[in-house]
C-alpha cells in the first residue's frame, strides 16, 4: 500500500488528508470546523455534517488514488449506535457538564487509577462518566444501544459496516480498560455494558473493504480496506515507537505528553496524569494540558511571529505567564492564570505565551518520567521560541517536527512502513545564556509561590 487516504477528526477541526508511504508527503485535502451544536437535550457535534465532509473528502482523495482508509479521532469521545446503525443518542460534547450532576453516584462505581490508569476527569472527559449520566439521564435512549463504539471506530464502521473496539481509543482516560492486562475494566462488568462493546481489534487491522454506497459515493474502487482506526495522540507516536527512551509531545487543542521507555515514576493523577496504550497495545505514561486552547486564548486568536528582540524583551523583564487558564486539567490544578512584569502585547506576548507552554510541556515531561530527545509533533512543533525554551527548560535536544498534524502521518503508518526516512524537522539544542536558564528557574519559583 501507498496511497493512504486519512479521515482525522480533531476536536476543534475535521481534515481529510492524503499520505503517501513513498515519501512521506502528506496533502491536506479539505478541512472543516467540527463545530458543538449547541441545540437539542445537550451539546453535541453533528455527525451528519462530519458524514458528508468525509464523503466529499473521500471524493478528492479518489481523483488522486488511494490504496486504503485509515481514522484518526481525538479521545474522550464515543458513539451510542442503534440495531440499524444509527445514532441512539447525539455524541455528547465531552466538554458538557452534564455528567457532573451524577458525580457522586458515578465516583461510587468507577474503578481506582491504579486498574485502569485514568484519574478522575471534570465533565465528559472520562467516557465512563458520559455513559454513566446518558444511561440515568436519557435511559429509553440509552437502552435502544446495540454498540458503544469509541469514535475512530464510529467512522471505520460508517466505512466498512464492521464494529470493533480498540484499545488507544479505549486507554484514553476513560475509565473503561485496563492498561496493564490489555482488557475491560471492572467498570463495564459492574454497569452490565458487556454486551455493548464489540470485539477489540488492533488498529491497523483491515475491518472490510468499503461500503458499495460509500464507493458509489466517492468514487473510491470497491475493495478499498478500510483500517480500524486509531486515537490522535497514539497516531502521533506511531512514528516514534522504536525510537525509546524518548519524549513525545503531540499538540493540538491538547498538548500531550507521552514517555516512551522513560523512567519508572509514581503517577500523579491529581496532576492530569494518566496511562495511555499504545498501537502496540503497551501502556505509555502521560501527561498533558490544553497547550493549543490556553495559547490561542492568550492571544486572542492572533497568532504572530516572535523577533528576536521580543524573546531578549520577556527575557530580560522576567514576563511570566502562570498557570493555567483551564485549572481543572494540566500539572497545576487550582492555579489560575495571570502575568508577573505585566502583561505583554504583539510579539512580546507571543514570546511568553511560547515561553510559558514550553516551560508547561517541561513540566509535562517529568511527570511522566520521560528521558532522551524530545520530539515535537503538530502545531507546535514550528514555533521556534516554543523548542527553545523547551530544550532549555528540559536540558535535552528537542526536535521540532513542524506544523503538519503528525496524526496523518502516523494514522497513515498503519497501514505499512515509510519506504524513506522522513524529513528530519528543526532540532533544537539547550541555551546556556543565563537569560534563558535563569527565565527557567525563575518560573518555577513563581509558579511554586502563586
Amino acid at each position: 500500500m501507498r496511497r493512504i487516504a486519512v479521515l482525522d477528526i480533531g476536536k476543534t477541526n475535521a481534515k481529510l488528508l492524503v499520505a503517501d508511504l513513498a515519501t512521506g508527503a502528506e496533502e491536506v485535502l479539505a478541512r472543516v470546523p467540527n463545530a458543538v451544536v449547541r441545540s437539542g437535550a445537550f451539546p453535541h457535534h453533528d455527525m451528519e455534517m462530519l458524514w458528508q465532509f468525509a464523503l466529499s473528502g473521500l471524493k478528492l482523495a479518489a481523483a488522486r488514488g488511494v490504496d486504503a482508509v485509515s481514522i484518526t479521532t481525538h479521545g474522550a469521545a464515543c458513539v451510542l449506535i442503534d440495531a440499524d446503525g444509527g445514532l441512539a443518542l447525539p455524541m455528547l460534547d465531552y466538554e458538557h457538564d452534564g455528567p457532573d450532576s451524577v458525580a457522586a453516584g458515578y465516583d461510587a462505581v468507577r474503578p481506582g487509577f491504579a486498574e485502569t490508569g485514568s484519574p478522575r476527569l471534570p465533565v465528559g472527559l472520562n467516557v465512563g462518566a458520559q455513559l454513566f449520566w446518558l444511561s440515568r439521564a436519557f435511559a429509553a435512549d440509552f437502552s435502544r444501544a446495540r454498540h458503544v463504539l469509541m469514535l475512530a471506530q464510529y467512522w471505520s464502521f460508517r466505512l466498512s459496516g464492521v464494529a470493533a473496539s480498540e484499545a488507544t481509543s479505549l486507554g484514553c482516560h476513560t475509565d473503561l480498560w485496563n492498561p496493564w492486562e490489555g482488557r475491560f475494566s471492572s467498570l463495564i462488568s459492574r454497569m452490565g455494558w458487556e454486551g455493548l462493546f464489540p470485539p477489540v481489534r488492533k488498529a491497523a487491522e483491515v475491518l472490510g473493504p468499503i461500503l458499495p454506497e460509500v464507493a458509489a459515493a466517492t468514487g473510491l474502487p470497491v475493495g478499498t480496506p478500510v483500517l480500524c482506526g486509531i486515537h490522535d495522540s497514539n497516531a502521533s507516536l506511531v512514528p516514534h515507537l522504536a525510537k525509546a527512551p524518548c519524549g513525545v509531545i503531540s499538540t493540538g487543542t491538547w498538548m500531550i505528553v507521552m514517555a516512551l521507555g522513560g523512567r519508572v515514576v509514581e503517577l500523579d493523577p491529581a496532576r492530569d496524569v494518566l496511562v495511555n496504550v499504545n498501537a502496540l497495545g503497551q501502556p505509555v505514561p502521560t501527561a498533558r494540558f490544553m497547550g493549543g486552547r490556553e495559547m490561542e486564548e492568550v492571544m486572542g486568536g492572533r497568532i504572530v511571529e516572535p523577533s528576536e528582540g521580543d524573546l531578549l524583551g520577556v527575557l530580560e523583564r522576567r514576563v511570566m505567564a502562570m498557570p493555567s487558564l483551564h485549572p481543572e486539567t494540566g500539572p497545576f490544578p487550582g492555579k489560575r492564570f495571570g502575568w508577573i512584569g505585566g502583561e505583554p502585547e504583539g510579539g512580546t506576548r507571543m514570546a511568553a505565551a511560547s515561553f510559558y507552554a514550553a516551560l508547561m510541556g517541561a513540566e509535562c515531561l517529568d511527570l511522566a518520567g520521560a528521558e532522551g530527545p524530545v520530539i515535537v509533533e503538530g502545531s507546535f512543533g514550528g514555533n521556534a521560541a516554543f523548542l527553545r525554551m523547551l530544550a532549555t527548560a528540559t536540558g535535552r535536544v528537542v526536535r521540532g517536527a513542524g506544523q503538519g498534524a503528525g496524526t496523518g502521518l502516523g494514522a497513515a503508518l498503519l497501514a505499512g512502513p515509510l519506504a524513506v526516512e522522513g524529513p528530519k524537522g528543526l532540532e533544537v539544542e539547550p541555551e546556556s545564556d543565563p537569560l534563558w536558564t535563569g527565565y527557567v528557574g525563575a518560573w518555577r519559583e513563581a509558579v511554586a509561590r502563586w
